[in-house]
């Protein structure tokens, strides 16, 4: 089977591109598929992508940039040159333009329509719903609030035009089935990165605690409440240290180094910025706790999924589709009042100065991570492009009258390209 896989991809710091690489690391095991990522232009120093910058045994072309206008007209070009069976997209709303590029943005999410139009199989992992978004937190409202919510669900209909799509939460596919009305629309769970890793308890409280945030910050994850709470938290357990990871989100360049240069003077807290794939493991291995100090939902959170593949425990904003995702996915997290200071140091606190507790969450999350490992997640994927391309075969032969003539073809062709009924695989 041959895949185009678009997205964002390392060396490029853009959303998803983690996701992205733990997703081709996967896929490349299997022999019997031909895995080609279409991936962003680097930027810096106006450079782009040379073969001695780009990851050891990957295949990528990097054929689309941020802010452009022509990324669905490149991206088709390429597709055409390799003819894959399968076009599958790695998307946020934001993948391709800032709010200050509408149209970029909203072009470059019109691709896999495109593509389907031209006779392509296209498919969508897409990471957030902005029904489930506060705008209000990104400094939008009043009639710039109404566009943006009239222009998601125009986007979101187009989305929806490709062959299938899946969603991280179950909560999304529920929006998109009934508001919607979407159909081939899929819940995928997010999955780990690698092998989970039992919590080595020696290497944490030894004599730090670290509580460690990570992610791309400045909209939706802010670590000023985080910031404030930390001192009283140390006040009441003295080995605590603040470990927060991570680069700025690509509309707020300049969010972490600011802070950074204002508590650069505190020893205890530690900016550690955007920290190399090889190094994650000794990140998470070594925290006693992980911090997720959000205001509004941003899907479900690939930091969460990384505590659960170290086992260690989470402190979450009370935000209902982390808690949907906690709940189905099994994660041990203890929630405060989104925006509340105190809230957030007592959760802290309960967890730091509590072996048991401590110990009782990791050992939760390292189960729940034994029950999404990405190969199960990719088996599922896989599991559905295959009976697309069956289907496909099937109605090749039945225009030549290879099937008897009393076999409904149409009927074998809707049930070779459903695997199941629930769309749930």
């Amino acid at each position: 089977m041959k895949i185009c896989f678009v997205t964002a991809f390392p060396p490029s710091g853009r959303q998803l591109n983690e996701y992205a690489f733990h997703i081709a690391r996967e896929l490349r095991k299997d022999p019997l598929l031909s895995v080609t990522i279409l991936s962003d232009k680097l930027e810096g120093d106006g450079a782009h992508a040379t073969g001695d910058q780009e990851l050891d045994g990957f295949d990528v072309v990097r054929c689309w940039e941020f802010n452009c206008l022509s990324n669905p007209i490149k991206v088709w070009k390429e597709v055409r040159k390799i003819k894959p069976d399968i076009v599958w997209f790695n998307l946020v709303f934001s993948s391709y333009g800032t709010p200050d590029h509408p149209l970029a943005a909203f072009l470059g999410l019109c691709t896999p329509a495109l593509l389907r139009l031209n006779g392509y199989y296209t498919h969508i992992t897409l990471h957030h719903l902005m029904e489930h978004v506060d705008f209000s937190h990104a400094n939008i409202s009043g009639l710039k609030e109404r566009l943006f919510r009239f222009a998601s669900t125009l986007t979101t209909r187009i989305l929806l035009m490709a062959n299938s799509l899946s969603v991280l939460l179950p909560g999304y596919r529920q929006t998109l089935v009934n508001k919607y009305r979407g159909e081939n629309v899929h819940f995928r769970t997010h999955g780990i990165f690698s092998v989970p890793q039992a919590p080595d308890f020696a290497r944490r409280n030894n004599p730090e605690q670290r509580i460690m945030a990570i992610g791309h910050w400045g909209t939706y994850k802010r670590l000023e409440l985080l910031l404030e709470a930390f001192p009283k938290i140390a006040d009441r357990c003295p080995n605590a240290r603040l470990v927060i990871a991570g680069g700025d989100h690509h509309t707020t360049p300049t969010y972490s180094k600011d802070l950074a240069e204002k508590y650069k003077h505190d020893k205890r807290i530690t900016f550690k910025g955007y920290v190399p794939e090889e190094e994650i493991p000794d990140l998470f291995s070594t925290s006693s706790v992980l911090a997720m100090p959000y205001s509004s939902s941003t899907g479900s959170s690939g930091p969460a999924h990384q505590a659960c593949e170290f086992g260690v425990p989470i402190v979450c904003a009370d935000i209902a589709d982390f808690r949907e995702m906690a709940d189905y996915e099994g994660m041990a997290a203890d929630f405060y009042r989104t925006g509340d200071v105190e809230d957030l140091v007592e959760k802290v606190v309960a967890i730091l100065s509590n072996d048991e507790k401590q110990r009782q969450m990791s050992e939760q999350n390292f189960s729940a991570g034994l029950r999404m490992t990405m190969p199960e997640v990719m088996h599922r994927y896989l599991r559905t492009f295959d009976f697309h391309r069956r289907a496909k075969l099937l109605a090749s032969l039945s225009r030549f009258r290879y099937l008897p003539q009393w076999v409904s073809a149409r009927s074998l062709t809707f049930r070779a390209a459903s695997p199941d009924f629930t769309h749930w695989g």
